[in-house]
């Protein structure tokens, strides 16, 4: 199975829960490609068939406009039919931007994941560097 792990993350929050995800789904037995969207285009991640895409929450709770929103607004169209996971970190807040972007995804017409996004507060501590490890097993079967 080839998985690619997609995210941004100015604070290293994200970061941290995008290398567990991607420890667990390597563990499990995929090929897996980690990559910041800086790094990649919508063009490239689309042509996997299990994407994992995190970025924190930003300002009113959406996701970030300058770097992560304009690649997610590319890669939407492209997302039918996909099995898609999705995942990020905020400081306040209850979650909102998560929410969002899942009624965004199915909307999309993805398979989401693990039925919801996961998210931690700040930089994750063990239970959710656990359920991030979970996450990647999860796209790995």
């Amino acid at each position: 199975m080839k998985v690619v792990i997609a995210y941004y993350s100015a604070s290293g929050n994200t970061e941290a829960m995008a290398e567990e995800i991607s420890r667990g789904a390597t563990e499990a037995g995929a090929e897996v490609t980690l990559v910041n969207v800086n790094e990649t285009s919508a063009d490239e991640v689309a042509e996997f068939d299990v994407i994992a895409l995190g970025c924190a929450s930003y300002g009113d709770e959406v996701l970030e406009e300058y770097e992560f929103q304009p690649f997610y607004d590319e890669l939407e169209p492209m997302l039918e039919g996909k099995k898609v996971a999705l995942f990020g970190s905020y400081d306040w807040g209850n979650g909102e931007w998560m929410l969002d972007w899942q009624e965004a995804v199915s909307a999309a017409g993805a398979e989401l994941v693990g039925g919801e996004g996961l998210i931690a507060n700040l930089f994750p501590d063990a239970d959710a560097l656990e359920k991030c490890h979970a996450l990647g097993e999860k796209l790995a079967n």
